[in-house]
């Protein structure tokens, strides 16, 4: 599986376990003769101690300026181990096998660490402070070979052995179980995690918040998630819960809320790509506030969040054009025509210049649609270009481009086309009437000799 790069490790101790022989061996008195072997499991015998000693001051000298030689300390342990191990009472055997686990974690060779510390736990009379640690240690160290049941396993038996809770135990457990995806079982250690964390005094940081919320996320508790973010926004300020907040208003269907956190975020400055510029700005003009959408749009554009391609500035006139805010239409309208690979672009603005009444303009741009091609729909853009033309008087080609809709659309594109052209014909036999009366009229007047 995977590995999910929620967390780093970070909680991994660098030398687990310390010798523990130090201030514990017990020395015979001046006048008493030690014996030539001890057998306690508490002490240490004097051969074994000499060993040992001369092995912490290769792996630690005293001198801080000198060199570990942790390659005499290996060779001077195996050589201990074999000719001595299983003569060992069980407090030597904890000991040399402390060496080696410190020896195996300052080379990050964690699997042998965590052959050395399984061992540890076989020996007779461990401790059980000893057992503890080692358990916890086994889990940490499991969880960084990515061996998660192994890790929830160890951590276990550290909670059914210990009389007390642990933080980096509920860290760990919670964090194993997210990783092989048993994210109900991970909920209650990490809750249990950053309470006791609380408890002790300690201080959370946005990470221990950000993987609760994510685990509530993937279990769609979108409750409690919006809580904790809730909680994130007021404790860190970060544009990343900012953007969580808004997106769970989504989640559960609160568009008013959604919109004013969204909008919040964008007052605070941290919208920091076009996506969320475009959301915010076609939402309100959902909301019927198609203005303050566009101003959203138009701030993205200003702060080069937004691209200059043909889709923004087409979404950008379609604001103003949902405003009918024509005239500010007009700009956004033409960039978009010029950058549109289709004629799609200069339909719309076609369809500008005919509201603005300007229909020479309206009619270059139409003819510019249908010759740029690639159209959404052929018959509506000429159509549109009749009903410029006949603005203009131009009925012949108002009537070729009515009978061009007709023949290109479906069925009620060319019943509205055949009735429009039915209007064009109708509007050219009055043109002409109106024009003949006038010309009559001009005749009739000149009959009649100038006022004096």
């Amino acid at each position: 599986m995977k590995t999910r790069n929620k967390l780093k490790l970070g909680f991994l101790i660098a030398l687990l376990i310390a010798p523990l022989w130090q201030n514990q061996v017990l020395l015979a008195g001046e006048e008493q003769r030690a014996a030539p072997e001890a057998r306690s499991a508490g002490t240490l015998s004097e051969p074994v101690m000499r060993a040992v000693s001369e092995i912490q001051e290769l792996m630690t000298p005293e001198d801080p300026t000198d060199t570990p030689d942790l390659e005499a300390a290996k060779q001077a342990l195996d050589e201990l181990y074999e000719n001595r191990y299983d003569r060992m009472n069980s407090f030597e055997q904890q000991t040399i096998l402390n060496f080696y686990t410190n020896y195996y974690l300052t080379l990050e060779n964690y699997p042998e660490a965590i052959r050395i510390f399984r061992q540890l736990l076989t020996i007779e009379d461990l401790r059980e402070d000893v057992r503890l640690r080692t358990l916890r240690s086994l889990g940490q160290l499991e969880a960084a070979e990515e061996n998660w049941q192994a890790s929830i396993d160890f951590y276990q038996q550290w909670r059914d052995l210990s009389l007390d809770e642990d933080d980096i135990v509920y860290r760990g457990l919670a964090y194993a179980h997210y990783q092989i995806e048993q994210f109900t079982e991970a909920l209650p250690h990490w809750i249990a995690y950053m309470e006791l964390v609380k408890d002790g005094g300690g201080e959370l940081g946005r990470d221990d918040y950000a993987f609760l919320n994510g685990l509530y996320f993937t279990l769609e508790d979108y409750d409690n998630a919006l809580e904790i973010t809730k909680t994130m926004v007021m404790l860190f300020d970060n544009p990343t819960d900012w953007t969580n907040l808004y997106a769970i208003y989504a989640s559960q269907d609160n568009e008013p809320r959604r919109l004013q956190a969204m909008n919040l975020v964008f007052l605070k400055g941290y919208f920091d790509d076009e996506t969320p510029f475009l959301n915010l700005g076609q939402s309100l003009a959902g909301a019927d506030v198609p203005l303050s959408g566009s101003r959203i749009i138009q701030a993205g554009f200003a702060g080069d969040f937004v691209e200059d391609n043909a889709n923004n500035f087409t979404v950008l006139t379609q604001m103003y054009l949902i405003a009918n805010d024509f005239q500010r239409a007009l700009e956004p309208g033409l960039r978009a025509a010029e950058l549109d690979d289709t004629g799609d672009g200069y339909d719309t603005l076609g369809y500008i210049y005919y509201v603005l009444k300007d229909y020479e303009a309206a009619v270059e741009a139409f003819q510019a649609a249908l010759n740029k091609g690639s159209l959404s729909d052929v018959a509506d853009t000429n159509l549109f270009l009749a009903r410029a033309l006949i603005e203009l008087d131009r009925f012949e080609e108002a009537a070729a481009a009515a009978t061009v809709a007709a023949d290109a659309g479906d069925t009620n594109d060319r019943q509205s086309a055949d009735n429009y052209l039915k209007f064009v014909n109708d509007s050219k036999t009055r043109f002409n009437i109106l024009a003949e009366r006038r010309e009559a009229a001009k005749e009739y007047y000149r009959t009649y000799p100038p006022i004096q």
